[in-house]
């Protein structure tokens, strides 16, 4: 699939297979939907989180971002995407689970790790330079660790996805869910060169599921 023509393509096969087949499904989900759980993963087009856990479409509340980020919780001037996402899918929708997948050769870590958009400007990075400096306290300790080569890579992409994990705590509404007992969050990170999924435990060790 390579440009806009594919695109539609792949509409009609999909409209005269997938969605015959599930026809019922769909009808149900034209009067509203109920996922259980949402996804805050990256943009990176080789992580599709529909694709990597098999999901049905309705199952679950995605949101997508470079680097697989969550800010903080803050009430001041901005468009807040990613919180009004997660407000959405805590408040409204009721989801009972918060999955931060991460994954292998992400871009965005990397341009955090090395460093190399931070004198960027807008249009030329600078966006991106300036989301991703939520990894700025998190590189120092990687780098300090690991340096900034394939194993600083790797512990930062661990690290980015307890970054996220930590700010969703300061969100009102989840440490209201989570201390109720009717919310929980859930991190991994996906290695797309040798399809292995790996779990954040309690312990903040990742171990393959």
């Amino acid at each position: 699939m390579s440009n806009f023509s594919d695109l539609i393509d792949g509409y009609y096969k999909f409209r005269g297979t997938e969605w015959l087949e599930e026809r019922e499904r769909w009808a149900e989900l034209a009067e509203g939907q109920s996922p259980k759980v949402m996804i805050i993963a990256c943009s990176d087009s080789r992580v599709d989180p529909a694709t990597i856990f098999g999901s049905r479409p309705g199952e679950v509340f995605v949101v997508r971002n470079v680097a697989n980020l969550v800010p903080p919780f803050e009430t001041g001037g901005g468009r807040h995407g990613v919180s009004a996402a997660i407000e959405f899918a805590v408040t409204k929708l009721k989801v009972e689970e918060i999955l931060v997948l991460g994954h292998g050769a992400c871009g965005g870590v990397n341009a955090a790790l090395t460093q190399s958009l931070k004198e960027a400007q807008p249009g030329e990075g600078g966006f991106v330079a300036a989301w991703i400096d939520l990894l700025d306290d998190a590189r120092e300790k990687v780098v300090a660790e690991h340096g900034t080569g394939p194993e600083g890579q790797k512990a930062l992409e661990q690290e980015c996805v307890k970054v996220s994990i930590e700010n969703l705590k300061t969100f009102p509404f989840i440490a209201e869910g989570i201390e109720a007992g009717t919310l929980k969050l859930h991190g991994a990170v996906f290695a797309i060169a040798d399809g292995k999924l790996k779990v954040m435990q309690d312990s903040g060790a990742f171990e393959a599921a």
